[in-house]
């Protein structure tokens, strides 16, 4: 699995390095072009924020055209800002600790939500109970994603590791897909797929662990940060009025997540339900979550035994512009 893994980062990292110097963004303290946002199912703000135009509206006044690019996972947001492809990217706190470690130039620079959207997923009728009976079994998560990093916690903390189980890597959806047909043992679920697989498909819990999920943090490129400052803290303060949208119309929010994602609005509600949508402000908690999967991660060789945890989650982790943003 390692060695997949490192083959997949430097795919990766190669196309840093192909489009060094081809970014789209201008030069310090010109305006960009255009401003290319992600969306993706499991930050139901992002929805909110491309369903109603708002960014289109505030910088259409400016001559900016707006891109929105969907992002299918941590992975695939991370894929996204490594190649320039977008400008900012929706994932799991952990998920952009690795890529930072591995050279990707990007900073979290906003909380979308603090959810619970991950777990160990199994199916009613079979044997395993916990995760001590994952041994030698078939795991399905999706690399470089926050499940695919609860796994490895869950693992640890029940004294195994990545070598006592089979991880299948698929993406979020194929990976409860393969559970409901019986591909796989478990699988390291993802709201919505995973609040559908528990209410529709006889999905059951094996484990659960709120304080494994870290954060869903916005990152920007960190050569967008630098020569777009105004533009970073007005991306901010619409993701800010989608997060108020968010919270004072529920019902609307789960019916909007409901359409986006094709998943019923029961299913909806309850992915909605494992979000706190309250601190938006990158803080100290943060960096705690994000540290303490770092350290596992560095454990199971994905993050580099020299990398100095504290530090690399200290350049990740750039509160400035929400700050100035919720503080106005």
């Amino acid at each position: 699995m390692k060695n997949w893994w490192r083959g997949t980062l430097l795919v990766s990292l190669a196309a840093v390095l192909l489009l060094a110097g081809c970014s789209s963004s201008a030069k310090e303290g010109e305006k960009p072009e255009k401003i290319r946002l992600d969306y993706a199912f499991y930050s139901p703000t992002s929805l909110a924020l491309k369903k109603f135009g708002w960014a289109e509206e505030t910088f259409k006044k400016e001559g900016i055209e707006v891109e929105w690019v969907q992002s299918q996972g941590s992975n695939k947001a991370l894929e996204f800002l490594n190649s320039d492809s977008v400008d900012f990217g929706s994932t799991a706190g952990a998920a952009a600790l690795i890529a930072k470690d591995k050279g990707a130039p990007i900073e979290s620079v906003y909380i979308y939500s603090q959810p619970e959207w991950t777990a160990l997923v199994s199916k009613d009728g079979n044997t395993i109970k916990d995760v001590k009976d994952l041994k030698g079994k078939k795991v399905a998560a999706t690399f470089g994603t926050d499940p695919h990093i609860f796994l490895l916690r869950a693992l640890s903390e029940a004294g195994l590791s990545a070598k006592d189980v089979q991880i299948v890597n698929l993406q979020h959806a194929d990976g409860a897909n393969a559970l409901i047909k019986g591909q796989v043992d478990a699988w390291a679920g993802l709201d919505p797929h995973m609040a559908r697989t528990e209410l529709e498909s006889g999905g059951k819990y094996i484990y659960r662990n709120p304080d494994f999920n870290t954060y869903g943090t916005l990152n920007v490129r960190s050569e967008f940060a630098k020569n777009h400052p105004k533009q970073v803290e007005q991306v901010i303060e619409l993701y800010e009025k989608a997060r108020k949208w968010t919270l004072e119309n529920p019902e609307e929010a789960a019916k909007l997540l409901s359409e986006e994602a094709g998943i019923k609005e029961d299913v909806a509600k309850k992915q909605l339900e494992r979000n706190n949508f309250s601190e938006p402000v990158p803080g100290s908690q943060h960096e705690k979550a994000i540290s303490a999967a770092g350290e596992v991660l560095q454990t199971e060789e994905i993050v580099k035994k020299d990398t100095d945890i504290q530090k690399l989650v200290k350049e990740l982790i750039n509160p400035k512009f929400a700050e100035k943003v919720i503080n106005k």
